[in-house]
């Protein structure tokens, strides 16, 4: 990966995911949000029927059933179509260990190019927040507004979105434009950029 390059010039998937409330987590649901060129691309999601019964209070956080599962496929049938969507890209999520642990798990061998943490960006570019969880940021950005209808928190279309909407605030500075990817990955770029000279 080229840590010296602009965020823009990178193929970045965002990434959410929603569990079963086991130990550990099985997926539930997944979804993926494109940024391609600096735009923020459509959405694709899955559910998925887990292994072992989404827990009471899973379900009271993503509002996901064991009836609206049971008759869906196993993480197998999908897991081609959700590496499609993965590899090669740089994965961006909120909180990236939580996610990455379930897709790692859930899709043996399957690695990201390289990961950007949008909790760990919020909390060096952005100073005395309140709250660094996603749905403070959300409220104090106005990243939930016009968002598709149906959209609702806790479910991972409407996270991935927000997440992608946050990340683009965050990666963009007001004076000098796209950060470099190394500064998001906290992968610095090999040798000195010009303002590190003086």
């Amino acid at each position: 990966m080229h840590n010296d390059l602009s965020w823009t010039s990178a193929r970045l998937v965002v990434a959410d995911v929603e569990g079963n409330g086991q130990r550990p987590p099985s997926l539930v649901e997944v979804a993926l949000v494109p940024i391609v060129a600096g735009r923020v691309g459509e959405p694709a999601s899955w559910l998925i029927r887990p292994p072992a019964p989404i827990t009471w209070q899973a379900t009271r956080v993503h509002g996901i059933t064991n009836q609206e599962v049971t008759e869906l496929p196993g993480i197998d049938a999908v897991a081609d179509d959700i590496r499609a969507h993965l590899d090669g890209a740089v994965v961006v999520a909120h909180n990236a260990p939580i996610d990455l642990d379930v897709l790692t798990r859930e899709l043996p061998g399957w690695q990201p190019a390289a990961v950007i943490d949008t909790l760990k960006v919020a909390r060096t570019r952005l100073h005395g927040q309140a709250s660094y969880r996603l749905g403070a940021l959300v409220n104090a950005f106005d990243l939930g507004r016009d968002l598709p209808a149906g959209l609702r928190p806790h479910r991972a279309t409407y996270d991935a979105l927000v997440t992608a909407r946050l990340f683009v605030h965050l990666a963009t500075d007001a004076d000098s434009g796209p950060l470099l990817l190394g500064d998001l990955t906290g992968a610095p770029a090999a040798g000195p950029r010009p303002d590190q000279l003086f």
